[in-house]
């Protein structure tokens, strides 16, 4: 039952090929799609031809073919999908059904649902009797009670999905998965997890399941990101005036964030920069991580351990040491010999919480969701 595992970003689409035993058979990614497109693989990083999402999926496939892992030898397909709505709160199988619903969430995640609706459409085009499997960012938050979850808008449009949702589920249901293989101790039971990277969020783990958040209706909400970062509803309503609904949306979606305020929506980038604005988006970054860590904490009643994951969580130094010194007031005391060195265990023996580093793993986690699916069809 080997699976390939497809995760499509706004621009960029990873794939990757699993064992029945989850070890990794090929990995390839596909990066700037319509625009420089680069495809990275172990042996092979070379400028490519990606227009469209479409284009990318067929230059991973042939890459895998070429290591005799062609399509038409898989098991199946499985799909990150970002936004599963209300219905859409576990792993299932892609029916004609199941595609429709993803379609019409495309409003709340139009830079997500879109990709990975193109990838499984071109998958289904390929091989049309190859089952393929959705996982959704969503479902990991469907344990956050109704108080956190509920926007005080009247019943009507509540009763039309409108409430906190809450992504980077899988992120975080595989940090919980993997954090007490890769520390040797239990899953600690108050557990801020912070996935960093273009897409950036925030979430309380109480005893393994997520009680709080800090993304909500939509991806737009909460952490300074790449393009993003929360916005007051009476400043979009403003944007909405001044520009029109579809201008808002775009700027909100793709001109926001760190890109807005220092020019770059690459933290390495405004690291290099060396502009008063690019300073000040890395600042606007860490406070506000640093902010809405200490509401998460509020949330959990406290705090035993911190988790950093995300390419800025797993790779910036620099980010890390500023969101763990604006926590001393939480107990957080960390080593920096070790961060600066990214060890797993950044904690040194005064801090009362434990701080880890937890690479990301989201390609696995969800071929094990995808096994674990088919395994109960009796696929």
């Amino acid at each position: 039952m080997s699976v390939l595992v497809l995760n499509a970003g706004s621009s960029s689409l990873k794939a990757a090929v699993f064992a029945p035993d989850l070890a990794t058979l090929g990995a390839v990614t596909v990066a700037e799609i319509g625009g420089d497109s680069r495809l990275h693989a172990a042996t092979q990083q070379a400028r490519c031809h990606a227009p469209n999402h479409a284009a990318a999926l067929a230059l991973c496939l042939d890459h895998f073919a070429n290591q005799g892992l062609a399509l038409n030898l898989l098991s199946a397909a499985a799909h990150r999908v970002v936004h599963g709505g209300q219905s859409l709160v576990a792993a299932c199988h892609i029916t004609a059904d199941v595609r429709a619903r993803i379609a019409a969430l495309v409003p709340l995640a139009p830079l997500h649902n879109p990709p990975a609706l193109a990838v499984l459409d071109a998958i289904a085009a390929r091989a049309p009797e190859l089952p393929q499997v959705a996982c959704f960012d969503t479902a990991f938050h469907t344990t956050i009670p109704d108080v956190a979850t509920t926007y005080a808008v009247p019943q009507s449009d509540r009763a039309t999905g409108l409430r906190r949702y809450g992504f980077h589920g899988l992120s975080y249901e595989s940090l919980v998965a993997r954090l007490p293989t890769l520390t040797g101790n239990p899953l600690p039971r108050r557990l801020l997890a912070l996935h960093l990277g273009n897409g950036a969020s925030a979430c309380a783990i109480l005893a393994g399941r997520s009680v709080a958040t800090t993304m909500g209706f939509s991806p737009i909400d909460g952490l300074t990101m790449g393009t993003r970062g929360g916005v007051d509803g009476s400043a979009v309503l403003a944007l909405a005036t001044r520009h029109g609904v579809a201008r808002a949306a775009a700027i909100l979606n793709r001109e926001g964030g760190m890109l807005a305020l220092g020019g770059a929506s690459d933290m390495r980038k405004l690291h290099a920069a060396g502009t008063p604005e690019a300073a000040f988006a890395v600042d606007h970054f860490c406070y506000w991580a640093v902010r809405h860590a200490g509401s998460l904490i509020a949330a959990l009643g406290g705090l035993d351990a911190l988790a950093f994951t995300g390419g800025i969580g797993e790779n910036d130094a620099l980010v890390r040491g500023r969101i763990l010194g604006g926590l001393d007031w939480a107990g957080v005391a960390f080593d920096a010999a070790k961060n600066n060195a990214h060890n797993t265990a950044l904690h040194d023996l005064r801090s009362v919480v434990q701080v880890y580093v937890v690479p990301a793993d989201e390609e696995r986690h969800i071929a094990g969701e995808a096994m674990a699916l088919m395994g109960r069809a009796g696929v």
